[in-house]
């Protein structure tokens, strides 16, 4: 009896060459498994390639509420992008892919399961880091990593075995895309000098293809969590994949960005995130006037602490459980509207108000109906800088001549009791 494989089968390049080069290396009975996480795919065809290149079953897990509810509102909440660029769309889905591989292969009684990353991406660790944690019995199979093929020869290879594909020679780009957002790369964009052309993107128009007239949207919070679009409630999925065509339409979410990978290198990545740029700016205007200074400027830098983690494939780790339940405690005032302007590629805040908003017009506004005590500034900047009086009198900053010409104060100064 054959040991068993479950196959995490997209229908692209590689995993529809791992189909062939298992069972043909191995001698193994491979079981793919394709997971729709708001992948814009035929299910169906997908499923039938695989059978007809040689799966001996073909599962497809419908996964777009867990991924949703369990991996990209936590990120939402945690203001969670990779070097302040990328939503992390493909890093927070791949531990979701990871668990659901270890679910079938248990189900399945299979001995090991595959992924079709190359040794130079960051999936093969976000992968088998996941797997490991949940599974360390399991092994864990690498066939494009492991042929060390280039593109263009799996390309002949897949040719050479009847194997349909949807990619060629001539469009050779490599496309991933989830509900949170879709990237793109390979081919001319691999030169960082090179302008994407137009077809490299598809839920974006373009400058000149967007409306000449500016879109506005609203958008509720509660807790942290986006439930309604322009007062219509939404759950998860609804409302990404309205945010998604609506900003789309107006060209916004067009990222490109010179990543570093995990695995040491520089990768130039093509992205389309319109529902996430959107949410994310949103989030964070909302967390602006709901969130003391202190709160906001710590967790800013958790946000960091926190995108890096699921970049690196570190999500089924104890350090992520504890950033997770700090993030969930700053959202529980997190709760008001945000109103955003949307214009040919460009996204701004024009608008944001909460019932627990620590924003005070009385304290803030110059106008009639101040309510700010201004004598006390006198006494609190005078305490504010008593420990850098106190240091700058004792210990010289410079000296006489410098590039400032910081001279030492002629006498000490004594504070008054």
């Amino acid at each position: 009896m054959r040991d068993k494989v479950v196959l995490a089968y997209s229908g692209g390049l590689d995993t529809s060459v791992a189909i062939k080069w298992l069972k043909e290396q191995y001698d193994m009975d491979v079981i793919t498994l394709t997971i729709n996480i708001g992948n814009e795919s035929d299910f169906s065809t997908v499923l039938d390639k695989a059978l007809k290149i040689g799966a001996i079953k073909a599962l497809v897990k419908d996964a777009k509420e867990l991924f949703v509810n369990h991996f990209v509102l936590p990120a939402l909440k945690a203001d969670a992008l990779y070097e302040e660029r990328y939503p992390l769309a493909t890093a927070l889905s791949r531990p979701l892919i990871a668990k659901l591989l270890v679910d079938i292969a248990r189900e399945e009684g299979a001995q090991a399961v595959a992924h079709g990353c190359t040794g130079k991406g960051n999936d093969q660790v976000r992968f088998e880091v996941s797997i490991s944690a949940l599974a360390p019995d399991l092994k864990i199979m690498a066939p494009a990593r492991e042929w060390g093929m280039t593109r263009e020869e799996a390309i002949n290879y897949a040719k050479r075995y009847n194997i349909p594909l949807p990619i060629t020679l001539a469009s050779p780009y490599s496309i991933d895309e989830n509900l949170w957002g879709r990237s793109i790369e390979c081919g001319v964009l691999e030169d960082p000098w090179i302008e994407p052309l137009e077809e490299v993107f598809s839920w974006t128009k373009s400058y000149q293809e967007a409306p000449d007239e500016a879109g506005y949207v609203e958008i509720d919070f509660e807790a942290g969590t986006p439930v309604a679009i322009d007062g219509q409630k939404l759950n998860g999925i609804s409302l990404i994949t309205r945010l998604n065509k609506l900003a789309g339409n107006h060209g916004v979410g067009r990222i490109d960005h010179v990543e570093n990978r995990l695995v040491g290198i520089k990768s130039r990545e093509i992205y389309e995130a319109p529902a996430a740029v959107v949410l994310l700016e949103a989030h964070r205007a909302l967390e602006a006037i709901t969130l003391s200074k202190s709160q906001l400027h710590f967790k800013q830098r958790v946000a960091q602490e926190y995108a890096d983690l699921v970049y690196d494939g570190l999500w089924f780790s104890a350090q992520h459980q504890d950033l997770a339940a700090y993030i969930t405690s700053t959202q529980r005032f997190v709760t008001g509207t945000v109103r955003l302007k949307l214009f040919k590629g460009s996204l701004s805040v024009v608008g944001r108000k909460s019932p627990l908003s620590l924003y005070s017009y009385g304290l803030a506004t110059y106008d009639k109906g101040d309510q700010f005590d201004q004598s006390a500034a006198s006494g609190f900047i005078h305490l504010w800088g008593l420990s850098v009086r106190t240091q700058a009198q004792i210990q010289p900053l410079g000296e006489s001549g410098g590039p400032l010409n910081i001279m030492k104060p002629s006498k000490t100064v004594k504070e008054s009791k």
